[in-house]
């Protein structure tokens, strides 16, 4: 649990006594995490390293190896999870056909990614809330199709926490929509993941935000033979990538530059995955993603979306991409033997208890607006209730300019608040807390003259 200050208002300014309150764990999200288990991942990774190779050219026509055995496989385990759901979970297999690219497809290809969709019960709720993994893999040759490729950790490690989020998170309600993904394509270039994000753009759905997972589940390093596996890494950009040329200007002049809508998502991330996750830090990568390698959240940031990816500290590159083999004394491959299941359990429920928080929460304020009207050493910030959710107040958000993370949090019941901090000086954004303390993603606000 953590301690956290609130400020609370008098009329309409605050005063400056200070109440020291303890933001505590929601019951439901903390049971839930507690359901993660080691040995349900191990058993997951296991089946899926069983089908020998998963590279998307792989057959799709063999009931036990290659690709299409794969995604009948996760594609039965989301059905029979939907059995607890009360018919909230539905899933299916979203195909599309692709021509040879002369690069990484040689041949007309049918892409499928594996999706469930966990329905909100709030019929006015439109939010939508997206975990991914990617079912495929690769030996050191993109285009073989048929050695054996493991891939226990690229990305069986992604997958098996997709996997367990549904199995657990099914036999609960949310208000908004969950949707569950393992998407096939990604080492021919992120097809699967932009299949999926355009198509979700071009319906105008609400995708208020994306968590990939990509290699999360070894913990150490042969290059630093550092082992590690308390801190995890999420990777955000820090402009928005769409639009962004009409927004350069005002992002230029408020320096905003650190203030996109995947960086606050991270920054949501790391407080709620630390508040429900023990022994485990959330370190912010101020980068869309490595250097040399892309993931399946780019799609998403680059069609308006908030995503960020999660993978894990230390990545092992004579694990990732390589024909399974002994080389001068160096094991290379992809293996099961590698994953620490106790780590993936940690990063499995940094994902879990995220996606609960921010399904139970309401939706976030609207029109939050900062008073710059005239010259002053106070904050005047004002927005709209929610379109949907239940209530109970809002969170201001501060921070100093030069922080990474957002420093204090101030409780109000009402509208608008008057803050004894100069906006010169520090950087606002407003959440909605929901009846059960259930935090929304935070808003920076728009200047209003």
């Amino acid at each position: 649990m953590k301690k956290m200050l609130f400020l609370f208002l008098s009329g309409c300014f605050v005063q400056h006594t200070i109440a020291q309150q303890i933001i505590e764990r929601d019951v439901e999200i903390e049971q839930m995490v507690k359901e993660v288990s080691p040995d349900s991942l191990k058993n997951y990774i296991k089946t899926m390293v069983a089908f020998g190779t998963r590279n998307t050219l792989s057959t799709q026509t063999d009931n036990r190896r290659g690709i299409g055995a794969a995604r009948k496989w996760v594609l039965n385990k989301f059905t029979e999870f939907a059995k607890k759901s009360n018919g909230r979970l539905v899933a299916f297999i979203d195909t599309t056909t692709l021509s040879p690219d002369g690069k990484r497809v040689d041949s007309v290809l049918l892409l499928g990614n594996v999706v469930a969709t966990l329905k909100g019960t709030d019929s006015a709720d439109k939010r939508i809330f997206i975990i991914s993994g990617h079912l495929d893999n690769m030996r050191t040759n993109v285009l073989d199709r048929t050695g054996d490729a493991p891939g226990a950790n690229d990305d069986g490690s992604g997958c098996a926490a997709v996997l367990e989020c549904a199995r657990i998170m099914c036999k609960h309600s949310f208000s908004a929509t969950i949707i569950f993904v393992t998407v096939s394509g990604e080492e021919q270039g992120l097809l699967g993941a932009y299949f999926m994000a355009n198509k979700l753009k071009a319906q105008h759905l609400n995708i208020e935000a994306v968590l990939n997972n990509d290699i999360m589940g070894s913990n150490n390093s042969s290059e630093t033979n550092i082992i590690n596996n308390t801190q995890v890494r999420v990777f955000s950009e820090g402009l928005p990538f769409y639009n962004l040329e009409k927004n350069a200007s005002t992002i230029r002049q408020l320096g905003l530059e650190n203030d996109g809508i995947s960086r606050q998502l991270a920054r949501y991330v790391k407080e709620i995955g630390e508040r429900y996750v023990d022994n485990l830090q959330v370190v912010m990568v101020y980068r869309n993603d490595r250097f040399l390698r892309g993931g399946d959240h780019t799609p998403y940031v680059e069609n308006g979306f908030a995503a960020v990816r999660i993978t894990e500290m230390n990545e092992n590159y004579t694990r990732q991409h390589q024909d399974v083999r002994k080389e001068n004394g160096i094991e290379y491959g992809d293996i099961l033997e590698h994953i620490d299941f106790e780590y993936l359990r940690k990063n499995t429920a940094l994902n879990l208890c995220n996606l609960a928080n921010l399904s139970k929460a309401p939706a976030m304020p609207e029109a939050v607006k900062i008073d710059v009207k005239r010259l002053g050493n106070t904050t005047n910030l004002n927005w709209h209730a929610p379109k949907t959710g239940k209530v109970k107040g809002y969170y201001i958000m501060m921070r100093e300019t030069t922080s990474a993370f957002w420093q204090k949090k101030f409780f109000t019941p009402q509208l608008q608040i008057i803050l004894p901090y100069s906006k010169d000086n520090y950087f606002f954004a407003v959440q909605a807390v929901g009846e059960n303390g259930n935090e929304s993603l935070s808003v920076i606000p728009e200047v209003s003259r």
